[in-house]
């Protein structure tokens, strides 16, 4: 029993990272970049007004939440996405979509079948 809530912890912080991390639009950005191949600190700070530090502060968010792996060479920095966190998030999503998709349908057969109830109630 301890190893499963000391699991459920974990995968608790790793989610709540995760969905912090994901929650700031620029770093959905910088993940969108690191989708299409590994780049340089440099090249993902370009495209967004805002200074090197700050980029780097995003960056280290992401890290955190081991969506990307910072590699040096020398004075650069390369940064290559890991997309394991973002498949443990969509399968914790999924298990929710399932969930209300169930409920849903049940809503919707509870429905179907008081109007039916309600039909028959008026034509008699």
């Amino acid at each position: 029993m301890l190893i499963v809530n000391q699991m459920v912890k974990y995968q608790s912080r790793s989610l709540n990272r995760t969905f912090a991390a994901l929650a700031d639009p620029t770093r959905r950005r910088i993940l969108a970049h690191l989708a299409q191949g590994d780049r340089r600190v440099t090249d993902l700070a370009r495209p967004h007004d805002m200074s090197l530090p700050a980029v780097s502060k995003h960056l280290r968010v992401l890290e955190k939440a081991g969506l990307l792996r910072r590699r040096r060479y020398g004075r650069v920095h390369e940064m290559r996405l890991d997309a394991k966190p973002l498949k443990q998030a969509a399968q914790w999503v999924e298990e929710y979509r399932k969930f209300w998709e169930g409920s849903l349908d049940r809503l919707a057969a509870y429905l179907e079948k008081t109007n039916k109830a309600a039909g028959e109630k008026g034509n008699t």
